[in-house]
């Protein structure tokens, strides 16, 4: 009996903590050692190529350019929220026509760059120009500003679609169910239950999806469209100096990660009630 008791104390302790530098432990810091000195190295290189006449002559330029990128992404993301609706529901739905159309529509937009679909609008489009000019669309479709709405407000609304599908789908069937005992319509059931616990799903797919188009939004510059990118490649065109690409890349940043300390504040205010 003692040994059996015995045995079993044996099989139930916790393995001995490692002592020393375990090779993961080394490898850590040896890769925060080099980001470090990288990011000082960086650092060192702005300020000794720090020039005050380059700053007051380009930083509005760059103010305007992150404004643009902020109105596009912006106008994009709600449009596509708007558009993905139907295609959500169209993908949920039984009528096989409906998910056959909404089935296509994502995997296309999902399925290929967003730099093409750019293209296919900005270039594509124009060479339609006396059919456009015929039903009155060649003003909107003439500028590049709004060929870039379009264009990224189709292929967000592919991504935030399957996002609220997905988040729809998770919610149990038994809410429902519930619902229907109780005698609520579905329209009301959606509303009141289902989205509120869905859109807690769906807050940080939705937030990394805003992080992806603010990313992917530098290539509206190859389209003429001055937004942070393309200001700072017309700086560069005209100074030659590297700082200005480095110095659009630590926006970008700070834009990424302001958005996703946001995004977690907002997780962290709205499941409140989840965490005992």
């Amino acid at each position: 009996m003692s040994s059996a008791v015995q045995n079993s104390e044996i099989v139930d302790r916790p393995p001995p903590q490692a002592r020393g530098w375990p090779r993961e432990r080394v490898a850590g810091y040896a890769l925060v050692a080099i980001w470090a000195l990288f990011g000082l190295g960086l650092l060192l290189f702005l300020i000794r190529a720090w020039d005050p006449e380059l700053f007051a002559k380009y930083a509005p330029l760059y103010l305007h350019g992150i404004w643009v990128t902020l109105s596009l992404v912006a106008i994009s993301i709600v449009m596509g929220a708007i558009l993905s609706l139907p295609i959500a529901f169209a993908r949920m739905s039984r009528n096989s026509v409906l998910q056959a159309l909404s089935y296509g529509y994502v995997y296309f937009f999902r399925g290929t760059p967003l730099l093409a679909q750019t293209f296919l609008v900005y270039y594509g489009l124009g060479s339609f120009r006396p059919q456009l000019e015929a039903i009155g669309l060649w003003s909107f479709f003439r500028e590049a500003w709004y060929c870039a709405i379009f264009a990224f407000s189709l292929n967000t609304a592919a991504y935030q679609a399957e996002i609220l599908r997905g988040a729809i789908q998770s919610v149990p069937k038994g809410q429902w169910e519930s619902a229907a005992s109780l005698g609520l319509s579905k329209f009301l059931t959606l509303r009141k239950i289902i989205l509120p616990q869905a859109l807690i799903v769906a807050l940080r797919p939705y937030g990394n999806e805003i992080i992806l188009m603010i990313k992917g939004s530098a290539i509206v510059a190859i389209i003429t469209v001055y937004d942070l990118m393309g200001e700072t490649r017309r700086a560069y065109s005209r100074t030659f100096d590297f700082q200005t690409y480095i110095w659009a890349a630590l926006i970008y940043l700070s834009m990424v990660e302001t958005l996703r300390h946001g995004v977690e504040w907002i997780e962290r205010r709205i499941t409140r009630h989840l965490k005992r």
